[in-house]
């Protein structure tokens, strides 16, 4: 199974080389990305970018449901990402602490923050699954590495 999501993977990361090199504009990749993940991962239910502005996280580019447009500060899963800097997985939302509930159906998360080029956290992707346990450290590794294609050049 790991196997066959790494190839998974793998099989988006050259797709999206090809699409990402029409533009450079950090939003054009971004929905994108959005687009392809949503698409083609079964499990996610939501994928979208939160974005740091004037000190706000604010909803960027996404593909689901209705997304929250400004998330409250210091609080919930991808705050933590933000302040820890560092890709979050949560098995179970309704056993993290402070989790915001954008749609009620959503059971895991997992949370990847998003740095340019000058090493400043921009915002995060942000996916959600309505399965319990949906993402894992593959998860985690791939989308980073999904993530490091926003600000390439």
């Amino acid at each position: 199974m790991a196997d066959r999501k790494t190839k998974k993977y793998a099989r988006i990361h050259t797709q999206l080389g090809g699409l990402l090199g029409q533009c450079s504009h950090p939003l054009a990749r971004m929905a994108t990305i959005n687009a392809i993940l949503y698409h083609k991962m079964d499990s996610f239910s939501w994928v979208g970018f939160y974005l740091v502005h004037n000190g706000q996280l604010i909803v960027g580019p996404y593909q689901g449901p209705l997304a929250c447009q400004v998330l409250e500060k210091n609080k919930g899963v991808c705050w933590a990402g933000i302040r820890g800097q560092k890709t979050i997985i949560v098995p179970d939302v309704h056993a993290f602490p402070g989790h915001i509930a954008c749609d009620s159906r959503t059971r895991s998360e997992i949370v990847i923050p998003l740095q340019n080029i000058a090493g400043e956290i921009t915002g995060v992707l942000d996916i959600d699954s309505r399965l319990v346990s949906n993402f894992d450290d593959i998860d985690g590794k791939e989308l980073e590495k999904i993530c490091n294609l926003i600000y390439a050049r």
